[in-house]
């Protein structure tokens, strides 16, 4: 029998109990030529909708056991999808699992997206909201149960999970504070210092988790390979992520998604060199 998600509406009386931490997932319907597009190519359109529902797999079963962690000290959260497009709902029957709701995205800019997800999930009544991108399927368990520690304690914190390009994977808040999502350069190196400056113009401490890497484009899958499938690797933190690649490899080869460092360095010295500049006189 198959699960349907309930839908949470912000615009009604809350019905959630105080006290518990949404650990809510940033999501777009795993559609072919909407999701991972970066990643097209190497990945096919198909590919790319698959591998973002295997990141979401993963992701979410992390939320699961962190909320399985936090509950056996008196820590209760629930995970959400926060996603968009309304209408696909159906979209996530066979990738979350039951105990999830969702909320649909609402909000034009990135920024937007970010604050309107915090906005409607307290007015849904949980009493803190973590938002988690969907690019990290790597981040273990521990990681949102440490989250939820830090967020359950009587002191209000803003707090971040910094990733390798400069943003952030998760942002954690007691409070809808809009100010963190404002005057922020999105997509850029710049993100986790200036969201660090807009806590600070608030008078808020942040408290920073274990880095992480986003999964975007083909230098980051390659790095992901790496970690889940080369030598002295361990696929446990992302096993259904995992289980896509391998058997994409085994089936073609790793040269389309995972080539070697030899492969690499023989594409770079064919690769034509650029023109010279011309310096012209004023």
């Amino acid at each position: 029998m198959k699960v349907v998600h309930r839908v949470l509406n912000p615009m009604e009386s809350p019905e959630t109990a105080l006290h518990v931490c949404a650990l809510a997932v940033m999501t777009k319907a795993p559609r072919a030529g909407r999701v991972k597009t970066r990643l097209v190519p190497p990945l096919t359109p198909d590919e790319a909708a698959t591998l973002n529902a295997c990141f979401l797999r993963d992701t979410a079963s992390a939320i699961s056991a962190a909320i399985v962690s936090g509950k056996e000290s008196g820590k209760e959260a629930r995970g959400v999808a926060v996603y968009t497009p309304v209408g696909w709902e159906d979209a996530y029957i066979d990738i979350l699992p039951a105990e999830f709701d969702l909320v649909p995205q609402r909000g034009e800019s990135f920024g937007e997206r970010l604050s309107c997800a915090a906005e409607d999930l307290f007015h849904c009544g949980f009493d803190a909201v973590c938002l988690i991108d969907s690019d990290s399927p790597t981040v273990p368990a521990a990681t949102f149960a440490h989250a939820m520690a830090i967020l359950c304690s009587s002191r209000e914190r803003i707090v971040l999970g910094p990733s390798d390009d400069g943003g952030y994977y998760l942002i954690g808040l007691k409070r809808p504070h809009r100010e963190m999502f404002e005057r922020i350069d999105w997509s850029t190196e710049r993100v986790l210092e200036q969201t660090k400056a807009r806590a600070k113009e608030i008078g808020l401490e942040v408290k920073l988790l274990p880095p992480c890497y986003d999964v975007d484009d083909p230098t980051t899958l390659r790095h992901l390979c790496n970690k889940l499938l080369g030598e002295n690797s361990s696929d446990a933190a992302a096993p259904e992520t995992a289980k896509f690649l391998r058997e994409m490899i085994d089936r073609e080869g790793r040269s389309r998604i995972w080539p070697s460092v030899a492969a690499l360095q023989a594409t770079e010295s064919t690769k034509p060199l650029a023109a010279p500049s011309v310096a012209t006189e004023k």
